[in-house]
């Protein structure tokens, strides 16, 4: 409900293990703003607005354009919901099992 309920997604995170919250977000058809750090760059792509989270004003930035023009809005929507169906947890799960047959297997 709470990301369904909102325009924009901002995650300003300095560091993230993978960056579950925004894909969730995205998964919602949620625009994403997020800090442009090498995990997000990796997962999110270009389906999210990266940008500086240590300069305010570049974060501030960033939400406006997205809020403001409609078409950036659309496109970040759309490619977050492509995005995330790359993802699953039952995808997740059998990935994790492969490694563990292939890590213990003698």
């Amino acid at each position: 409900r709470l990301y369904s309920g909102a325009e924009i997604f901002v995650f300003p995170s300095l560091y993230e293990g993978f960056g579950l919250p925004p894909l969730e977000a995205m998964a919602c058809g949620i625009p994403v703003v997020a800090s442009n750090i090498p995990i997000f760059r990796e997962i999110l792509e270009k389906a999210a607005l990266l940008t500086d989270s240590l300069t305010p004003e570049k974060i501030a930035n960033a939400i406006h354009n997205v809020l403001s023009n409609k078409e950036l809005y659309e496109s970040l929507r759309s490619q977050g919901l492509c995005k995330t169906s790359l993802f699953s947890w039952e995808k997740a799960a059998r990935e994790t099992l492969a490694l563990f047959n292939d890590t213990y297997r003698i």
